[in-house]
């Protein structure tokens, strides 16, 4: 199915002209979203990388239809191979319902609307310490007010990422504004986010009041020159977006503004199909006709990119917080699925420190046992050792460098087992054999780089020195009966990448459980540690943290005992 084409220059208009809802404002969600629009039918979708959202507001007024909106979605989802979908409407299609994630209802204000006599008063009070202006540019101040209300008000993730990206959505909108009110000190007491794009009406997009530089009633001045403002450049009515919150609600129908159309929202992933599978196939083979690849080459042929499926949502008075089981050793990257969680965040949180001088450290340590250090050649029979160092470093000798399979880098197994501390033995060892296997991945080192370079807070729960504590009590026959085992890893390891994939933390059990450091210790009593670590900022929204997946078994009844509501994703 062909990708359906972008808008024309005449259908920006079309957009424009019969605009209903604010979505319909193309350059600003353009902007936001960063998407690519087109029209099917109706309707507007916007499109990107594996994302696609839709507008299910039709353009003609009055013809609203959950059933014809739902060919239209289910036609551009095919077209665009989306996984990750979202829909706004005023009803949701059917077997669209069980993914609804909001519901509320558009307020309006007529244009010609009286102002309240007493508003108009306490905006004359305002007026005279204030001085109100338009403006494009955002400004420090406007920072630090954005980033005062968002952290004093709690709002949806949805509402909380449009405050984000105001600054960079400014320069992309020819008719967005912001409308400031000053205080005589150049304080910035209140803002607007207008857009004036609509041609039927005038769009409140966003807005602020600072506490810290309060001026009583700049909300209200600045309401009443949007109120201008939109009479002067002939809109018929204001639209006002949602209700969001009681608090917001009182203050759009106080000056008159009431509820109309119905607003629904739904957030799901579209499983790939063997349609898609077929058609992405086919499509290979369309562009590339001297090549001749089968399926399983196609998949081959592909970045080891995966879809981050075991990840859990956290929601507490408003705010969200996300909580992700890791592995220390994978053979997939989740690099795209992490950036799409971090732009929602801005706190990432870890076990514990994963820099380069943090983890060369731990090596130090590791590689340098006291006099009196366990060793795990103790544990070990001669034919252990043999099978384990077969294991470790696969076939070799002169048969194996005939036939190109002996490793060129073999890992020295009895220097490990003798002259190393035991964990460091463990997991020196378990890594290599990973390697060997194309296990070149770590997915909580890859969230912990990513999150550095999109800039977010970075931290650990636990400290280097906690961390060693907890890795020398992994008991050494735990660790010496898993090596004796080695035969079975690559079955473990098959069932355990199965398992990972999917998010299935249960079948995960049963290739784990066998794992030297799934001890009580290590697991159980630090979960505890980690919820008291963690309450304080997954409590505040906007963070994301990062554990051990056997950790998660005990966290996600912890995480509701403490309030919250966790909802398991398939997929970020």
């Amino acid at each position: 199915m062909p990708m359906p084409e972008e808008l024309s220059p005449a259908q920006y208009d079309q957009l424009l002209n019969q605009a209903r809802v604010p979505e319909h404002s193309i350059h600003y969600m353009k902007a936001v979203s960063g998407g690519r629009p087109f029209l099917l039918d109706d309707y507007l979708f916007l499109h990107a990388d594996d994302w696609l959202l839709a507008v299910g507001y039709a353009l003609r007024d009055g013809v609203d239809s959950s059933e014809a909106f739902d060919q239209a979605l289910q036609v551009a989802r095919r077209a665009t191979g989306a996984v990750n979908c979202w829909a706004v409407c005023p009803e949701l299609p059917e077997r669209l319902r069980l993914y609804r994630i909001n519901q509320d209802r558009y307020y309006v204000l007529p244009s010609t609307a009286k102002v309240p006599s007493r508003l108009s008063r306490l905006a004359d009070k305002a007026a005279a310490r204030l001085t109100v202006n338009q403006g494009t540019t955002f400004t420090g101040a406007h920072r630090r007010l954005w980033a005062e209300f968002t952290g004093r008000v709690a709002l949806p993730s949805n509402v909380r990422e449009l405050y984000a990206r105001t600054e960079s959505a400014l320069p992309q909108c020819p008719d967005l504004f912001l409308l400031n009110a000053w205080d005589d000190q150049g304080n910035l007491a209140a803002c607007l986010l207008l857009d004036t794009a609509p041609r039927p009406f005038l769009s409140y997009l966003l807005g602020a009041h600072s506490r810290h530089n309060h001026t009583p009633y700049a909300s209200d001045l600045l309401f009443r020159e949007m109120i201008r403002i939109a009479r002067e450049t002939g809109k018929e009515y204001l639209h006002l977006g949602l209700g969001v919150n009681p608090g917001i609600r009182r203050f759009k129908e106080k000056w008159g503004a009431s509820p109309t159309t119905a607003f629904e929202m739904a957030e799901w992933n579209e499983p790939p199909d063997f349609r898609d599978d077929l058609g992405d196939l086919v499509r290979t083979v369309v562009y590339m006709p001297h090549v001749q690849m089968t399926r399983e080459q196609y998949w081959d042929s592909l970045p080891p990119q995966r879809p981050y499926r075991l990840i859990w949502e956290l929601e507490k008075n408003g705010r969200t917080s996300w909580i992700g089981g890791t592995a220390h050793f994978f053979c997939c990257s989740f690099e795209s699925s992490m950036r799409r969680l971090f732009e929602k965040v801005d706190t990432v949180i870890f076990e514990g420190p994963l820099d380069q001088a943090s983890l060369d450290h731990v090596a130090r340590i590791g590689q340098t046992p006291d006099r009196d250090s366990p060793r795990l050649m103790d544990a070990l029979t001669a034919e252990d050792v043999r099978k384990l160092e077969r294991a470790v470093n696969g076939p070799r000798g002169f048969w194996a460098r005939l036939l190109g399979t002996e490793h060129p880098h073999p890992a020295d197994v009895r220097h490990y087992l003798t002259g190393t501390r035991h964990w460091y033995a463990f997991f020196s060892l378990w890594t290599h054999f990973l390697r060997r296997h194309d296990w070149n991945f770590s997915v909580d080192l890859e969230a912990w780089h990513l999150a550095q370079e999109m800039g977010k807070e970075v931290r650990g729960m636990e400290t280097i020195d906690e961390q060693i504590e907890t890795l020398e009590s992994v008991p050494v026959d735990r660790i010496a009966r898993f090596f004796r085992q080695c035969g079975l890893w690559k079955g473990f390891i098959r069932r355990n990448m199965r398992a990972y994939l999917k998010g299935d933390l249960d079948a995960m059990m049963g290739t784990s459980a066998e794992f030297p450091s799934r001890t009580d210790l290590v697991i159980d009593r630090r979960d505890a540690l980690f919820l008291e670590r963690m309450l304080p900022r997954i409590s505040t929204g906007r963070c994301a943290v990062f554990v051990g997946s056997a950790h998660m078994f005990n966290l996600q009844k912890m995480l509701a005992d403490a309030g919250f509501t966790v909802r398991k994703l398939r997929k970020i």
